[in-house]
């Protein structure tokens, strides 16, 4: 087993070795979690704040503009905003809802939190770091140049935790890959409760209700209509014709603790590597295109029309990334986000 002191030495080694590496590479090479790794710096640059989440969270407003970072192995969502119209009155799911920064907040997987002040190639960068009971990050909020410095250094001091260890313990989550044969499965039912869908929010409970997992419910879709695979290249294709045409979308992205959305134009998209990325101003996604097993198009009816969406899947089968047209509740998608997915293969 590591300890502290090996870690860190091992962790300086690495840095010597490749200067620009990240935490959670170095996390990975070292065999150990990124929490874990960042514990060992705790009481020189990093301080451990309480586990108080809900509080924490309703003060981000007093950091101004800032960027949210969610992510999952796959794909990385970076957004900046101001944290408006928190609402933690949900024992479900809490919510930021604005226009810049919007997330789906789900707390029971929220464990540790911390202070990160480190200096890097730009300058000292300060953040907020939020992270589950296995050690990965489930949410990071950094501050910008258009940040208010001074009310980061008051969170941190009120929300400081008396445990300032450099050291951690991380549970692994149980996971539970088992589908139930088709054969087992109310298809007939489940199909019908598909076509008859009112609202999209009532996709899940529809899979709890027949026990089918969400990639075996595309399979067995009441038509390809409703479910169709199509090659992972089309994403690259569909962001690059949004892009061309300044059609709005919506990009979910997220992990068992947040969801992290972004509404509106996208502008520049490139490759590097395996990674295909949006780098606008306010917002960036990188999408590792090599890990992703399957792509699909998905079409939910609801009172507002049929909404259509782009739902992308790793090996497991858990959710990558999705893409939507920009829309509301009361208000059909757009045609031209509709026309853009109809030319996809």
């Amino acid at each position: 087993m590591n300890t502290t002191e090996n870690l860190a030495t091992q962790w300086e080694n690495l840095k010597k070795e490749n200067p620009h590496l990240r935490i959670r590479n170095a996390a990975q090479q070292l065999g150990v979690s990124e929490m874990e790794l960042l514990a060992t710096k705790t009481g020189n640059g990093v301080t451990r704040l309480k586990p108080e989440f809900k509080e924490i969270l309703s003060e981000i407003e007093s950091l101004g503009k800032v960027m949210a970072l969610t992510r999952n192995n796959e794909c990385v969502h970076e957004r900046k905003g101001v944290y408006l119209n928190g609402d933690f009155s949900s024992p479900h799911a809490s919510l930021f809802v604005g226009e810049d920064i919007d997330m789906r907040i789900f707390l029971t997987h929220w464990k540790k939190a911390f202070a990160v002040v480190e200096e890097n190639a730009r300058g000292i960068s300060k953040s907020l770091q939020f992270f589950g009971k296995d050690g990965e990050a489930i949410h990071k909020i950094f501050l910008t140049a258009d940040s208010n410095d001074a009310a980061f250094d008051v969170l941190v001091n009120k929300y400081k935790n008396d445990n300032q260890e450099t050291t951690e313990s991380t549970e692994v989550y149980e996971v539970n890959v088992d589908e139930k044969p088709d054969s087992e499965i109310d298809i007939v039912g489940f199909q019908k409760a598909w076509v008859d869908l009112k609202d999209t929010h009532d996709f899940f409970m529809m899979l709890r209700k027949f026990g089918v997992t969400r990639t075996q419910a595309l399979r067995l879709a009441p038509s390809k209509y409703y479910a169709a695979p199509i090659s992972k290249e089309a994403i690259v294709t569909m962001l690059e014709e949004v892009a061309k045409e300044k059609t709005p979308i919506m990009v979910f992205t997220g992990n068992k603790g947040n969801i992290q959305i972004h509404t509106g134009p996208i502008r520049k998209t490139m490759w590097h590597e395996q990674w295909y990325n949006v780098m606008d101003p306010d917002f960036n996604m990188h999408l590792d295109m090599s890990k992703i097993a399957q792509t699909w198009v998905v079409r939910k009816p609801t009172e507002d029309g049929v909404v259509t969406a782009i739902e992308v899947f790793n090996e497991m089968g858990d959710i990558i990334v999705q893409f939507f047209g920009k829309r509301k509740p009361g208000i059909p998608e757009l045609e031209i986000w509709r026309q853009t997915v109809e030319k996809l293969n």
